[in-house]
């Protein structure tokens, strides 16, 4: 009898151990079995925590580049010439087809009156040439006629009419047909060389109303370079340094060049929103991915990448530095934690989480994409869990106390 009260005292002292054992084995984010706590719950520090949910993420990818406009060009004269009349200057804004500058060009003006007298002296000529011709076609039509008459007379009456004068009659006839031919050529060498003239005028004439230089786009001159009465060289001859007018941009639209890095390569696409601040302004912008270059550099390994940059009211300013972000790798729906939470020691990421029993748990995890506030966690932690984000160096696992769920710290970004 006491041999079997022993043994059932050594059998309820081993299922106690095994319920404290199951009491001691945790696990990060799981419930467990309660255990009373040996010290008041007044007395236990308080630790700041948040819960583990899911959020859209993104990796993020910031540069600095300086915006320019999507069009800006030197506007040169194509023939040399004197400004008469400058009708820009710092500031203006014109339209297309809009008139910048006239020149005075008085050798050009010569070669037309040259050209339009050319033409008038051809004009005559063919008129003279054709006059000729109606007279010389006149005549063939009398002598033709007159052959006529004699060869008839000659078949129905023969004797009557002398075979000499009926092939005089008709050797003048056939000479009267080489003269319209010829007086045919002459007409149509006259007008050939009015034809010529025109042409002639006409490339005139086009050389003469580069005269008025007009704007090639909408835009606004940023650089005037002439002034009244200077003499232009024509932009066209590349061995004089011709100087141009004015610089014209384009003010309605930006572009800015990112060199993306080799590794971001795959995440660029067409239509890609960006997000362009100006800190000289102190305003962002929208804009997007228009074009890319499709390959990567050899000496920088980044790829060529414009953002277009969209100016309706003309507060973008050419010139200016801008700090474009690009929303690569996107995640609809990851589970985070924020990076204050975070402990990292060289391989080693962990948090600590506050269990189901209030104790502390050191929880390793492995990361994925992060920004200035949270972090993915691809694995060892759940929805729900409570992560802590007060101050840990005090904290030790196993430790129990009081969590009070606050909401972390979030970075607010300049907008």
């Amino acid at each position: 009898m006491r041999q079997h009260s022993r043994s059932r005292i050594l059998t309820l002292a081993g299922l106690a151990m095994l319920a404290a054992g199951a009491v001691a084995l945790v696990s990060c984010g799981k419930n467990h079995v309660a255990q009373a706590s040996d010290s008041p719950a007044e007395s236990l520090p308080v630790v700041a925590v948040t819960n583990v949910a899911r959020r859209p993420m993104a990796r993020y990818l910031t540069t600095s580049s300086e915006l320019v406009p999507f069009q800006e060009i030197d506007v040169f004269a194509k023939e040399a010439g004197f400004v008469s009349k400058l009708y820009v200057d710092y500031g203006t804004h014109v339209k297309k087809g809009q008139l910048i500058a006239t020149l005075e060009i008085p050798e050009l003006q010569a070669l037309l009156q040259e050209d339009r007298a050319s033409i008038t002296s051809m004009a005559d000529q063919v008129t003279d040439a054709g006059h000729e011709l109606n007279r010389i076609e006149a005549q063939h039509n009398v002598l033709h006629l007159q052959f006529e008459r004699l060869n008839k007379v000659a078949a129905s009456k023969p004797g009557l009419v002398a075979q000499q004068e009926v092939d005089d009659a008709q050797g003048k006839d056939l000479a009267a047909e080489a003269q319209i031919e010829a007086a045919k050529s002459r007409l149509q060498v006259a007008k050939s060389q009015l034809a010529v003239s025109q042409s002639k005028l006409a490339h005139d004439q086009a050389l003469y109303d580069y005269s008025r230089i007009t704007a090639p786009f909408s835009g606004v001159v940023t650089q005037r370079y002439a002034n009244l009465g200077t003499l232009v060289q024509a932009g066209t001859n590349s061995s004089t340094q011709a100087t141009p007018l004015v610089k014209l941009s384009q003010e309605d639209l930006f572009r800015l060049v990112i060199p993306v890095p080799e590794s971001y390569v795959r995440y660029v696409k067409i239509g890609d929103p960006v997000n362009v601040r100006v800190p000289a302004l102190n305003r962002s912008f929208p804009g997007k991915i228009a074009r890319f270059s499709v390959d990567v550099g050899d000496a920088t390994r980044t790829m060529h990448t414009e953002v277009d940059v969209p100016n309706p009211k003309g507060v973008l300013i050419p010139g200016v530095y801008a700090e474009a972000t690009l929303a690569l790798d996107r995640r609809g729906d990851a589970l985070t934690v924020p990076l204050q939470a975070i402990n990292q020691e060289g391989d080693h990421t962990s948090v600590l989480v506050v269990d189901q029993n209030s104790k502390i748990q050191d929880c390793q995890i492995s990361l994925g994409i992060e920004n200035e506030n949270y972090a993915e966690v691809v694995s060892g932690l759940t929805t729900g869990d409570r992560v802590v984000i007060s101050d840990r160096s005090g904290l030790r696992t196993g430790e129990a106390v009081r969590p009070k769920v606050t909401e972390a710290a979030v970075y607010q970004g300049q907008s």
